[in-house]
């Protein structure tokens, strides 16, 4: 195999790693092609907490301010409220330095639309058009804008998740929650929101300093807070853990949040939620101090939507197959995309029923009813008010939900290799089970299904399966990954 390059350019914007595929002249050049792109006005730019992140923002700046763009600052910010930002404000659109999920080594720059929505396919060519061809505007010295910046650029977001939900409801509870930012972006909302609900919260890695290390750092940010210091995955609906361990800090997996699930218990939280690096992806801990998986925060969340509205659910392909159970029991369709967000939010915008619960498997809850992206707040709020409503626990919800066992495997390989992969898996699974090459290869059988898709955000092919029972994901799992064994010549 020749050797696969970590910058990734796809649907989710721009990623690499620091000094080596992602420079600081290469942020400067993509982000003068944005400028050009929409043509100059005002452009919101922030980033999440990564150490690179001021580097490469400066970088960002430059290119905006070269071609004649009015960037403004809103700083560590995240991503769901960027969002929700860049639209009311009425920008031209947004440049976000931020990686999501990725490891401190990696980061990257998301594009935003004047709608506050990410790129498009068709947007996103035209945008690299643009930096391919390098013919951008460049504004005299004359027609340079000064630099602004937003000192409250939550504030916007946090208003319309308050006006959101039943506040009052959730209020009378005084719920006791647990809470760990990953020291990420999302410390610079969750702690005021939940307090805004009357939560008390017992929060743990909220200094929004990047280090993503779930141990915990100093009190201080938040008064009236209590703080403290602190590879195959096997998800279930009720259930998770890991084999292995991820050297990948900043995603909520099952062996980066045992001190949360510590915290839940010591304190007699209700609750525990995790956040990610920049907040759209969400976690839940049950009462008893149990990670319920990523898998279950969308079918919680999808659960108590359509008890009380009707229309129709969006998720992606890779989304656990709960999802129809629950929507079947309401009589409510549901619509599978591509994997990756803007692909979900595009199939939100035009669904008919109109879409009252959408998002990803990965813990990313969409809530059409304040804005459509992948918003780690809005399903706090959810879950929360879902608590607040059925007077249970998060853990006899959590039993309401169809059980499958959910396992997540991936193997190193180029975009390239993985669609080689896909053609030749397809030739072997011909009439077997009900072949979809919507995102790479799926296929449903009537008690499981597998996927296997390149990854667009790393350099990666994903190999996933979902059964009933544990014993029959890794049954599938062992066969598919056999099968690519026997083809890896050939890819």
């Amino acid at each position: 195999m020749k050797k696969i390059s970590s910058l990734k350019i796809s649907i989710s914007g721009v990623r690499g790693i620091i000094g080596d595929s992602l420079t600081p002249q290469l942020a400067g050049a993509l982000s003068q092609a944005f400028g050009t792109y929409v043509g100059g006005g005002p452009v919101i730019v922030g980033r999440d907490a990564r150490p690179s992140g001021p580097m490469l923002l400066q970088a960002v700046i430059a290119g905006l301010l070269s071609s004649g763009c009015q960037p403004i600052d809103v700083g560590i910010c995240p991503i769901p409220s960027f969002l929700f930002l860049a639209k009311e404000a009425k920008s031209s659109g947004g440049i976000s330095v931020t990686a999501s999920h990725n490891p401190k080594e990696w980061n990257g720059l998301k594009f935003i639309s004047r709608d506050g929505l990410y790129l498009t396919p068709h947007q996103m060519e035209e945008f690299l058009d643009i930096y391919h061809q390098g013919d951008f505007t460049y504004a005299p010295p004359d027609r340079l804008k000064a630099l602004r910046a937003e000192s409250q650029p939550v504030e916007p977001h946090l208003k319309k998740l308050l006006g959101y939900f039943n506040a009052d409801l959730i209020r009378r509870r005084k719920f006791k929650v647990a809470l760990d930012c990953g020291n990420g972006a999302g410390a610079i909302l969750a702690p005021r929101f939940l307090q805004e609900l009357g939560c008390e919260t017992v929060v743990i890695n909220a200094v929004p300093d990047g280090s993503f290390a779930h141990g915990g750092r100093g009190p201080g940010l938040y008064p009236g807070v209590h703080f403290r210091r602190t590879r195959p995955l096997i998800q279930a609906t009720g259930e998770w853990r890991a084999e292995g361990s991820s050297l990948d800090q900043s995603e909520p997996l099952p062996e980066n949040i045992k001190e949360i699930c510590r915290t839940v218990v010591k304190s007699r939280a209700d609750v525990g939620f995790v956040q990610d690096a920049d907040a759209d992806r969400l976690a839940i801990v049950n009462d008893k101090g149990r990670p319920l998986g990523e898998e279950l925060t969308l079918a919680l969340a999808a659960q108590y939507m359509l008890g009380k509205k009707k229309g129709s659910v969006v998720c992606n392909l890779s989304t656990t197959r709960a999802i129809d159970d629950i929507a079947a029991a309401r009589k409510a369709p549901v619509f599978r995309t591509k994997i990756g967000e803007i692909n979900v939010v595009e199939k939100v915008l035009t669904a008919e029923p109109a879409a009252v619960i959408a998002g990803e498997g990965n813990g990313g809850v969409i809530l059409p009813g304040v804005h459509p992206c992948r918003d780690s707040f809005a399903g706090m709020g959810l879950i929360l008010e879902y608590l607040a409503a059925s007077g249970r626990t998060i853990s006899a919800l959590q039993k309401r939900v169809p059980r499958y066992v959910m396992i997540k495997d991936k193997i190193e390989g180029s975009a390239e290799q993985g669609y080689r992969l896909v053609g030749l898996l397809k030739k072997r699974y011909e009439g077997e089970g009900r072949i979809s090459l919507l995102d790479g290869l799926k296929i449903d059988f009537p008690d499981h299904w597998i996927h296997v898709r390149p990854s667009n955000t790393e350099p990666i092919i994903r190999v996933i399966s979902e059964a009933r029972t544990e014993s029959a994901a890794k049954a599938a799992i062992r066969r598919l990954k056999k099968e690519i064994e026997e083809l890896k010549n050939q890819i």
